[in-house]
Formats: C-alpha cells, sequence, structure tokens
C-alpha cells in the first residue's frame, strides 16, 4: 500500500469536519441530527481517504 500526503483541500475539509464535531460535542452547536463522535470519525475517514486515493 503506498500512501500519499493529502491535498491541502483534502486536509482543510477534515479539519472544518473534526471542528464542526468539536462543538457539537461542547454543545456549541447543539441542533445537529447526528452525534459528535460520528461527525468526528467522518472527519477522520475524509483524512485517510486523502492518504489512501491517487491523486487524478
Amino acid at each position: 500500500m503506498k500512501l500519499s500526503a493529502p491535498t491541502q483541500i483534502v486536509f482543510l475539509i477534515s479539519l472544518v469536519i473534526a471542528i464542526i464535531g468539536i462543538l457539537v460535542a461542547l454543545a456549541v452547536i447543539p441542533s445537529l441530527p447526528i452525534s459528535a463522535f460520528w461527525i468526528v470519525v467522518i472527519g477522520y475517514v475524509v483524512l485517510a481517504l486523502g492518504c489512501l486515493l491517487k491523486r487524478v
């Protein structure tokens, strides 16, 4: 398996998703229908896919 660094845009997207998850956990954004854990997991999956997939 060959890994590559994620592009800057993929990194920023995953960072924003993770920050939203943290804000939901701290009840700053209380009205999202998904739990904070799953939001952070989605951010991590986006980052992992950015590292695993080849750039186009």
